[in-house]
């Protein structure tokens, strides 16, 4: 049986800064994912934003990671060479009275250290953004996109040159300690295999319930359930040009942070997501097809602050699964970063700002071992 140090379930992006951070420590690392390569489930599929820091709870563990992870994230991208741009966000207000609802944003983001936020006029908006209708807006400065490929490869050669390793296609399908560690069982086809680690990462993403529950935890006592919540993303005709310059986000609201414009680095606009959660009972892969119907709500939603989009403007592009740990209706929740049994730790639902914060989870998890 091979014996390493620590053993990483999940190869998104945080077990990737996991990976880099613990072997770049001294740690002889192995790294276990089911896809066939690194960020192949939810961390490549989102809308590629590094966010600043507004919408958390000031003093979670969303908000600390988020405004320490944006610092780490940009310094990474400027080191390693990894495509990224500082584009701004807009949050808009479109109707009487949502001007109100800026103010908690700008002061949760303000404490929360995400920048030199300011709130501007209609008129301001304009000059910034001419395409771009709304009564006021929230500017975030600190907030860009990043070439989401490209920093789980910086995070990959990290942590390969520091002696880490990868087996893709691979499953864990069991867990039991063994002596002063772990027992890690695994499946790769019909073959099965054994590690034993001195610690466990579990950094599963939509699995991590399941992986923590073969570690021993009761997963509904601890509300540690995860409840699948897909996101469709719809592309943006070329027709329209240059829509803006930043990211133009609505109002958040109770389940999420709505239907926003977002560009990629290659001059690409799309917009999404919208939230349908899944069945968690379903052991099945998430299927990621999007519904062209859906194009009239979702162009409904953008005109409300960009209103040249047509409906059949936009087209079905990509969809992606976030691990949150509430359903709808329900109080939302923060990253969970917890050790049980020793050295075994948890990152569960670790949703959006999940790769903005992968950085700053690493290291919490690297002081925890």
């Amino acid at each position: 049986m091979h014996e390493v140090d620590v053993v990483i379930v999940g190869a998104g992006a945080v077990g990737l800064a996991c990976a880099a951070a613990l072997a770049r420590a001294g740690h002889e690392v192995v790294v276990l994912d089911r896809e066939g390569g690194p960020g192949r489930e939810t961390t490549s599929r989102n809308s590629g934003v590094i966010h600043a820091g507004l919408y958390y709870p000031t003093g979670s563990l969303m908000a600390e990671t988020c405004v320490e992870g944006r610092s780490l994230l940009y310094a990474r991208c400027a080191r390693d060479g990894v495509a990224h741009r500082k584009t701004e966000k807009l949050v808009v207000a479109t109707e009487p009275g949502d001007e109100a609802a800026l103010e908690p944003l700008l002061e949760v983001g303000t404490r929360n250290g995400a920048g030199a936020l300011s709130l501007i006029d209609g008129a301001a908006i304009t000059r910034l953004e001419p395409r771009v209708v709304a009564r006021c807006a929230l500017r975030s400065p600190e907030s860009g996109i990043v070439d989401v490929h490209g920093l789980c490869q910086s995070y990959v050669a990290e942590a390969q040159a520091f002696g880490a390793s990868f087996a893709y296609h691979t499953e864990v399908v069991g867990f039991a300690p063994r002596g002063d560690g772990y027992q890690v069982d695994t499946r790769r086809g019909d073959a099965r295999f054994s590690v034993r680690a001195g610690a466990v990462v579990n950094a599963a993403g939509l699995a991590s319930d399941r992986v923590a529950a073969m570690a021993g935890v009761d997963v509904d006592a601890r509300g540690w359930r995860i409840r699948p919540c897909k996101g469709d993303y719809f592309a943006i005709a070329p027709r329209l040009g240059r829509l803006c310059q930043r990211l133009v986000y609505p109002l958040p609201t109770a389940a999420g942070l709505g239907v926003h414009v977002t560009m990629d680095l290659g001059g690409a606009f799309r917009a999404g997501p919208d939230t349908e959660y899944l069945d968690a009972s379903d052991p099945s892969p998430p299927r990621y097809d999007v519904d062209p119907s859906k194009a009239a709500r979702f162009g409904a939603a953008l005109r409300r602050y960009l209103p040249e989009v047509r409906d059949e403007d936009l087209s079905p592009d990509y969809a992606g699964v976030r691990p949150k740990l509430y359903g709808p209706g329900e109080a939302k929740r923060d990253f969970v970063l917890e050790e049980t049994p020793a050295r075994v730790v948890h990152l569960v639902g670790i949703e959006s700002p999940g790769i903005t914060a992968s950085e700053a989870l690493a290291r919490r998890v690297l002081a925890r071992l």
